[in-house]
């Protein structure tokens, strides 16, 4: 009867060098090494295979970039070992710094109709939606619980300038909590900005607030998929980046697009209108399944193999922009970029293993309810209550951050143990999205071989690695995003 062979069969004969942990992939005819924290490097399949089979000259040049990153090491040296420690330790220090970002649902109410919106959004006259000082004043105690010394308060909706006296009531007595807690706090509002008027921009300016906002591409289709009355979407939402570029500064409003079927075949068009605009950095995102989106059918009506060419071909255009001198970031690839090339983790929640759901994120409902993520919230809104937490009004700090439905899907998160993703070569660069996975499969883990999450993330770091390794000035770029 066959048996595995022991950990010595895998090791040169001449001990000379022995295998250090290691995952790869096979791609256009070569060979994707990663290393346990991701250091990576392509070998041929003729020097991959006299790798695996103990066969490589000690004398090949090949063995010391093995050696270098960790794949190999030299009789037992432990120096490597140590090393790979504190590169992993590194990645994962994030996880001691806990909850920084803390989302306040300041309305659920919206003047906008968008088909995709990923919220199940109510018309702008139901007061009922609103959050209110109580509900918020809990929220913010359980924000300054968190042991980050980082806390950033966001904004959301809904659209949240429609409960705007809250919010100046929230980042006043934020203010006043910091002076004795010495935090780093930062404040952002995500809006349409159609309601952005001379109020909001002084408060911005008084307190340090950054604008975060939505913008599909250029007029006809960023109104047919932002639709409000008076059909004045883009025209609103150009002149508010553009007002608070004017007045606040160039750094205080980012811009998010989500694809629509309308988008596809755009994606030129759509970055030369954050071009021109003035805009150096883009999100280029997909369609999520939750909210109105899922009620409208529009996450329906594409996938993965139809939204792939489009961000390739974004991606192709932002690195010709900047080889022409025009400035533009894509910030997927730059988050994917600083784990890939660095041992930083930005801790992107859908990027991150174990997931950043409540440790990296944290929501607050305009009702007290408590979510582990945005999309948990969203989840909810569709009647699908498995991420929420507790209420403010009804659980304490710590009941909240215990619970079952925090810590349930956060157990099954974590990638290195999971079915595939133990094995995958791309495992430092991914993350694990327990929402995602619930909502389209209905468990936390998901069916890798068929998930549009796995599908997608695998296709961008072979597209990355693959635009990083073919041209010197690509690889150039990719390191400055990245922070290398």
């Amino acid at each position: 009867m066959a048996k595995f062979r022991g950990p010595l069969a895998f090791q040169a004969p001449s001990a000379e060098w022995q295998l250090l942990p290691f995952r790869f992939e096979r791609i256009n005819g070569k060979v994707l090494v990663t290393n346990l924290v991701g250091e990576h490097l392509f070998l041929s399949a003729e020097d991959f295979d006299q790798l695996a089979r103990n066969e490589l000259p000690t004398d090949s040049p090949l063995v010391r970039r093995l050696r270098a990153k960790h794949v190999i090491r030299e009789g037992a040296d432990e120096l490597p070992v140590e090393l790979l420690a504190i590169k992993s330790r590194t990645r994962y220090r994030r996880l001691a710094e806990f909850t920084s970002l803390h989302i306040f649902v300041a309305s659920l109410r919206c003047e906008h109709s968008c088909p995709y919106c990923q919220v199940s959004r109510q018309s702008s006259d139901k007061g009922a939606f609103d959050m209110t000082w109580e509900t918020a004043a809990l929220g913010l105690e359980s924000a300054f619980r968190s042991p980050s010394q980082n806390i950033k308060i966001e904004f959301q909706g809904g659209e949240p300038l429609l409960n705007f006296e809250l919010i100046e009531e929230v980042v006043a007595a934020a203010e006043v909590r910091n002076a004795s807690e010495g935090k780093n706090l930062g404040f952002v509002i995500a809006t349409n900005l159609a309601l952005l008027d001379d109020r909001v921009i002084d408060f911005c300016r008084a307190h340090d607030v950054y604008i975060s906002t939505s913008l599909d591409g250029p007029a006809d289709l960023h109104n047919k998929n932002r639709p409000r009355p008076g059909k004045n979407s883009w025209e609103l939402a150009t002149a508010g980046i553009q007002r608070v570029r004017e007045e606040l500064g160039v750094d205080r409003v980012s811009a998010l697009m989500t694809t629509t079927r309308s988008s596809l075949g755009r994606v030129r068009e759509i970055i030369d209108t954050y071009v021109e605009l003035g805009l150096t950095s883009m999100f280029l995102r997909t369609l999520s399944p939750y909210g109105f989106a899922i009620k409208t059918k529009s996450f329906d009506a594409y996938d993965v193999d139809h939204w792939l060419p489009f961000y390739e071909e974004g991606l192709d255009y932002i690195i010709e922009l900047n080889a022409r001198g025009v400035p533009m970031v894509e910030q997927y690839a730059a988050l994917i970029l600083k784990k890939m090339l660095t041992n930083d983790d930005p801790g992107y929640v859908d990027l991150t293993s174990p997931s950043g759901i409540g440790i990296g994120a944290i929501v607050y409902n305009y009702d007290g309810d408590v979510y582990a993520s945005d999309e948990g919230r969203m989840l909810a809104e569709m009647g699908d209550k498995k991420f929420r937490l507790g209420n403010l009004h009804q659980d304490s700090y710590e009941e909240i951050m215990l619970s079952d439905a925090l810590l349930a899907p956060l157990e099954e998160s974590f990638a290195p143990s999971a079915p595939m993703c133990q094995d995958c070569a791309f495992e430092t660069y991914c993350g694990s999205d327990p929402t995602y996975h619930y909502a389209t499969t209905g468990d936390f883990v998901g069916r890798k071989p068929t998930s549009g999450f796995c599908r997608r993330n695998m296709a961008i770091f072979k597209l990355l690695l693959d635009r990083y390794e073919g041209d010197a000035g690509t690889r150039a770029l990719f390191q400055t995003w990245a922070g290398h």
